[in-house]
């Protein structure tokens, strides 16, 4: 059976050229959990609304996270497990505990947990990422117990970075995948 992808953007939505909304579009098996607020996210309002569809889950999923959802995962996984959950796609962490590199609408999702993930887990960055430096990402994959992989410069890794179905990010998802099925 092949895995259910739960897309959780970030900050403002991710925009149609993002490579979560082509992932949208290309893959059958995936669906996006909606926020209600995508411009001042409150973290509990957040939470509920990820633990609400977490609960609902019928089938192994791979949480797929970009930018401030990688946050919002790990502040779930800290408090939360659930079988249905086999892996973690961290995509450009946003670092919410640095006010030189995150907006203060963001900083009520701080302090990011630093706890090992009970799922496996790859967190993606970028070297030239203006909200958080290749270093901390590393770091913080470390404490994760997440793989780690850096794919260069590419910005956020978001719309601006031009990835469109972004393949690297689909391979990159398949060694996720493989890690539960050698």
């Amino acid at each position: 059976m092949e895995p259910k992808l739960l897309i959780l953007t970030g900050l403002g939505d991710s925009g149609e050229n993002h490579w979560q909304s082509y992932w949208l579009r290309k893959f059958d098996n995936s669906t996006k959990l909606i926020q209600d607020n995508w411009e001042e996210p409150q973290l509990n309002n957040w939470l509920a609304n990820l633990n609400k569809t977490i609960q609902k889950l019928d089938t192994p999923t791979v949480l797929v996270a970009h930018s401030l959802a990688v946050s919002m995962v790990l502040h779930w996984a800290s408090t939360n497990s659930n079988q249905n959950i086999i892996g973690a796609l961290l995509v450009a962490p946003a670092d919410v505990d640095s006010a030189e590199h995150t907006p203060e609408v963001t900083w009520n999702f701080s302090p990011i947990p630093k706890l090992k993930l009970n799922f496996p887990s790859i967190v993606i960055s970028s070297e030239n990422d203006p909200y958080i430096s290749i270093e901390r990402a590393e770091h913080l994959s470390q404490k994760w117990g997440s793989d780690f992989i850096n794919i260069g410069k590419k910005g956020h890794i978001n719309s601006e970075s031009n990835l469109e179905y972004w393949e690297e990010g689909q391979l990159i998802l398949q060694q996720l995948l493989n890690k539960r099925n050698p």
